[in-house]
């Protein structure tokens, strides 16, 4: 019985020392032997004391956080005060009736920043206050005192009132900030990375450092919306780090929802970076969502493959399937966006083009010039004629109608192109843009782009001379015919191997020429005159009006034609060349034009509007032509 009693004694102070508030350290950690003052306590093992390390407090800085105000009521009490403000006058109030913290403060300033934003008020009234000054006075007396996360919204929040990032208090808490990084987690650098990007740009030392460690721990990154966010907003400040996002984006490709497969393929778009793998990824799980797409989701994700020259046939299927019943609501931007993205990836979808042409029949009083001008250019690029052509051409005409001099000069001239491309030039458009007056305003240096406007004028004075027949002129000048953008290409295999079938056709090196470049600014990859036994005849005897600079003066006898072999069939040229034989009596010129792969639309054998009128203008000068592809 005593034993038993004396069991339970024991067990009875254990339990009082394992339940009790925790002590002093004074009374805890009294040697043995000596009694403390404050409260005396049996005393425990050391082996059952636990005191936190401190890398285990910084790891657990939220926890720690939500304890303190946990204990404190009236620090929760201040905090759900300042929640609730619903004025600057009312914090304002606030920091007058309680004695606040550097955190409550933080928490003051970032509740400011937030009533500016959603009630639109002038932050320059807000800075000026006193009252801020003060709430500034007391951050800056402790700033180590804020907790992590308030620390990050504090920062954000001057960011967003607009202070002088010049003030001593500001660098000092971004000085807090540097200091503190290795304790915020990785949403937080995250969003701090977010933050200094818009602010800094890529020269801040702060914002360095964060990518940095956003770089060592890129392993904690979890979760498709910080992913996404840091690719649309920091990937293009840190290649590497934009490669480990990559990665990852490749490993929850699944997971991201079409809103966010669009904002991924904006920020590949922005930044120019054609990742393939990724691209694939999403291209395919993008299909498989069986929901219908948005109209901003098609548009984006259209104008990204775009610009990115990434091309899927079946997502190139959907969202133009998708985008038809869309087109009566667009605006005409948007209609200008979408033509302009299937053009440049040549994809052409024959119902969704012509419901286009109805949508700028319909609203034609509603489209802007420039609108209509990237229409036009976007059909001749794929050379798609509509049904309604009679009507929308008319349309066309009668809206550019006393317009060209509105327009900027490279942008007329891409349009008198594409015009010259659907057949669709009229006189006026001609003169205009040959006019000396006009393409003296030409840049004449050598860039890609001034050449490829010389190109352009050149091919739309030879559409004025070999399409127009009512045209007078004006007309280019020699000195300007000559001054194409020389070769220098590397030979492609098929142009090789053409070279290689004709050097047994011709026999001398005097019966063809290769790479010849005409004056109406098209390459002949190939040219040969046959007499009317189809044997080759010396092309330095015969005039060539083709030419800048002709070696023979003979012209060929009336009637006759000039062939031109265009890019087809190699081993069908003997069979070609038989197929349509003119008179026996005539001599023919005889030129191959190749076509490769970039020549086509998108899984298509339809020719590109461009190599279509280069083999009208070269059949209009008077060859017979043979394809080569």
């Amino acid at each position: 019985m005593a034993a038993r009693l004396l069991r339970r004694c024991r067990w009875h102070h254990l339990g009082a020392l394992l339940s009790a508030p925790s002590a002093t350290p004074a009374a805890l950690l009294v040697p043995a032997g000596k009694v403390a003052m404050t409260r005396a306590l049996p005393r425990a093992p050391l082996a059952s004391l636990h005191i936190p390390s401190l890398s285990s407090r910084a790891d657990s800085f939220p926890a720690k956080e939500q304890m303190e105000e946990s204990r404190n009521p009236e620090q929760k009490v201040v905090s759900e005060l300042i929640e609730a403000a619903a004025s600057p006058q009312e914090l304002f109030r606030l920091s007058e009736l309680h004695s606040l913290s550097s955190n409550q403060a933080s928490l003051v300033i970032t509740r400011l920043s937030r009533l500016a934003v959603e009630k639109h008020l002038e932050t320059d009234r807000i800075l000026q206050d006193e009252h801020f000054e003060q709430l500034f006075t007391i951050i800056d007396a402790q700033v180590s005192q804020v907790w992590n996360n308030a620390l990050v919204n504090l920062l954000r929040s001057l960011y967003a009132l607009g202070l002088d990032s010049s003030r001593r208090e500001m660098r000092s808490i971004e000085h807090e900030v540097l200091w503190r990084l290795r304790r915020l987690s990785f949403r937080q650098l995250a969003a701090l990375a977010e933050l200094l990007a818009l602010q800094q740009g890529k020269e801040g030392r702060l914002l360095g450092e964060v990518l940095r460690k956003l770089e060592l721990r890129w392993t904690e990154l979890e979760g498709t919306r910080t992913v996404v966010m840091l690719i649309a907003k920091v990937g293009h400040i840190s290649p590497a780090l934009m490669d480990r996002l990559e990665d990852k984006a490749l490993e929850l490709a699944e997971q991201f929802s079409p809103e966010e497969i669009r904002r991924i393929a904006l920020a590949l778009a922005y930044q120019n970076r054609r990742s393939v793998p990724l691209l694939r990824a999403l291209s395919y799980h993008l299909l498989q969502k069986h929901t219908e797409l948005g109209l901003v989701v098609l548009m984006d994700i259209l104008f990204a493959y775009g610009k990115l020259n990434f091309h899927q046939p079946q997502v190139f299927q959907r969202i133009a399937s998708e985008l038809q019943p869309h087109v009566a609501t667009m605006s005409p931007l948007e209609v200008a966006r979408c033509v302009r993205s299937f053009a440049l990836l040549k994809w052409l979808n024959l119902p969704l083009f012509e419901a286009i042409t109805q949508y700028a029949l319909d609203n034609s009083k509603e489209m802007s010039v420039p609108h209509l001008c990237s229409i036009i250019v976007s059909f001749a690029r794929l050379n798609f004629q509509p049904s309604a052509n009679e009507d929308f051409s008319s349309m066309v005409h009668e809206k550019l109608q006393g317009q060209l001099e509105s327009l900027e000069a490279a942008v007329l001239m891409d349009v008198v192109w594409s015009l010259c491309v659907l057949q669709q030039a009229r006189a006026p458009y001609l003169q205009h843009v040959l006019a000396p007056t006009f393409h003296a305003q030409l840049p004449g240096d050598a860039s890609p782009k001034a050449q490829s406007l010389r190109l352009k004028l050149i091919h739309i004075n030879a559409a004025a001379r070999l399409e127009s027949p009512g045209y007078a002129g004006p007309f280019l000048s020699a000195e300007l015919l000559g001054a194409q953008g020389q070769g220098g290409e590397k030979a492609t295999p098929l142009q090789s191997g053409l070279r290689e079938a004709l050097a047994t056709v011709l026999g001398s090196s005097e019966n063809g020429r290769f790479d010849v470049r005409t004056i109406y600014g098209w390459n002949i990859d190939a040219e040969m005159l046959l007499d009317g036994d189809n044997k080759p005849l010396s092309l330095k005897d015969f005039a060539a009006p083709h030419l800048l600079r002709s070696e023979g003066t003979t012209p060929l006898p009336a009637g006759s034609r000039r062939w031109v072999w265009g890019r087809g069939e190699v081993e069908s040229l003997a069979g070609a060349a038989g197929a349509s034989r003119p008179p026996r009596y005539r001599p023919r010129r005889v030129a191959f034009l190749r076509w490769e792969f970039p020549s086509f639309s998108n899984r298509s054998r339809e020719l590109l509007g461009r190599c279509v009128m280069a083999r009208r203008h070269v059949q209009a000068a008077g060859f017979l032509v043979v394809d080569v592809s």
